[in-house]
C-alpha cells in the first residue's frame, strides 16, 4: 500500500481541498484513496477565473459540483454514506445572518439535488444556530472555520439539537451526515510569532495540532454521551472531524506535519494537492489519536502560561477567514459579470 491507502487504512479518510476535473478526481480516488471534496471560495475563484466563463455562477458551481459529486456517488454508495461527498459553501457574506444562511444553504441543496453533497456553514455564532436548522430541515452540514475545542463543543451542541428537532417531529435522522471542518495550519501561522515574541520558540509548531486533539479528545466524550446514544439508536451517525487548512505554511516544518501528526480512526483529512502528493511519496503514517497520544491540554496550557491569548487569536482566525472568503467571492463575482458583459 502507498502511504495514503495506509493512512485510509488507519481510519482516516482522505479528501482533496482543490476544485478538480471530474476525471482527475476519478484518478486520485481510483489511485490515492481520495474520497471526498471539499472547496471554498478562494479555491473557486482561483479555479473558474482561469477560463473566465460568461455563465452565472451559480450555473457554472453548481454544474461543476454535480459532476465531481456524481464522480464520488460509488464511493458513497460503497461506504454506506460514510464517504463520498462534496462541499459547497454558502455565500460568506450572509457568516452573521443565520435566516440568510439557513436560505441559502435550502437553495443550494435543492440546486445540488445530490444525496452526497454537503452545505458548509462558518462556525459564527449565527453559522452555529443555522446549522442547528439546517440540520434539523434534513440537510447534509459542512460546519467550517473551527479553530478551537471550544467553538467544536458549540457546533456538536448544534448538530445534536438540529437531530434532535427531527426526532421530535418523527423525521428520520439517519441518512444526516455532518463533518465539523478543524483549520490547523493557520493556528500555528498566527501564535508562532506571538511565541518568539514571548522568548518560548521550543512552543512554536504546538498551538495547531493540539488545539485539534483537544477536539478530537472532546469528540469522543460527546459522542459517548447518553444524550447521543438515544439518537444513534434512532439511526443518527457521528459527526466526524476534518482536519483543513493541512498544508505546511512554515518551511522549517515537514510538508506532511498536519497529516501525519493528526492521522488516526474516525477522522478526515482534506489535503491541497500539494500535499496529497508529498505524502504519497514520503508520509509514515501512525496512529497518533488514540490513547492519549499528545498532551494537548498541557501543551496549551503552556502557550497560555506564555501569554497568547488562544481565545482572542481564534476568534480573530474565525473573522479573518470569513473576509478572506468574502473577498474572494466578490472578486470571483466580479470577474464573471465581467466576462458575461463581454459575451
Amino acid at each position: 500500500m502507498n502511504p495514503l491507502e495506509r493512512l485510509t487504512a488507519l481510519g482516516t479518510s482522505v479528501w482533496v481541498d482543490a476544485l478538480v476535473e471530474p476525471t482527475k478526481l476519478a484518478q486520485l480516488v481510483q489511485n490515492d484513496a481520495v474520497s471526498g471534496l471539499t472547496s471554498n471560495p478562494t479555491i473557486l475563484d482561483r479555479a473558474i477565473t482561469a477560463s473566465a466563463p460568461a455563465v452565472r455562477f451559480d450555473e457554472l458551481v453548481v454544474a461543476d459540483m454535480q459532476a465531481l459529486a456524481d464522480v464520488l456517488a460509488p464511493v458513497y454508495e460503497r461506504t454506506r454514506g460514510v464517504d463520498g461527498y462534496v462541499s459547497l459553501e454558502v455565500p460568506p457574506d450572509f457568516a452573521y445572518d443565520a435566516d440568510a444562511t439557513v436560505a441559502s444553504a435550502l437553495d443550494l441543496w435543492t440546486g445540488l439535488d445530490r444525496p452526497n453533497a454537503m452545505i458548509k456553514i462558518p462556525a459564527t455564532a449565527a453559522g452555529i444556530d443555522a446549522t442547528a436548522r439546517v440540520i434539523a430541515e434534513g440537510i447534509n452540514v459542512n460546519v467550517t472555520l473551527l479553530f478551537s475545542a471550544q467553538t467544536y463543543a458549540a457546533v456538536v451542541e448544534a448538530y445534536m439539537a438540529g437531530l434532535e428537532a427531527r426526532v421530535r417531529r418523527a423525521q428520520s435522522i439517519d441518512h444526516i451526515a455532518s463533518v465539523a471542518s478543524f483549520f490547523v495550519s493557520r493556528i500555528d501561522t498566527a501564535v508562532d510569532p506571538l511565541l518568539r515574541a514571548a522568548g518560548r520558540p521550543d512552543l512554536e509548531g504546538l498551538a495547531g495540532v493540539a488545539s485539534a486533539h483537544h477536539a478530537y479528545d472532546l469528540a469522543g466524550e460527546r459522542f459517548a454521551s447518553r444524550r447521543f446514544a438515544s439518537l444513534e439508536a434512532a439511526g443518527a451517525r457521528r459527526q466526524r472531524l476534518l482536519w483543513a487548512s493541512t498544508g505546511t505554511k512554515d518551511d522549517r516544518y515537514s510538508d506532511v506535519k498536519y497529516v501525519e501528526e493528526l492521522a488516526g480512526p474516525g477522522v478526515i483529512n482534506t489535503m491541497p494537492l500539494a500535499t496529497l502528493a508529498a505524502f504519497r511519496d514520503h508520509g509514515d503514517p501512525s496512529d497518533q489519536l488514540s490513547d492519549g497520544a499528545m498532551n494537548a491540554l498541557g501543551a496549551l496550557e503552556a502557550i497560555r502560561f506564555a501569554g497568547v491569548d488562544l481565545r482572542a487569536v481564534t476568534h480573530g482566525l474565525v473573522e479573518d477567514g470569513v473576509a478572506a472568503f468574502a473577498d474572494s467571492m466578490n472578486e470571483l463575482l466580479e470577474r464573471l459579470d465581467q466576462a458575461s458583459a463581454a459575451a
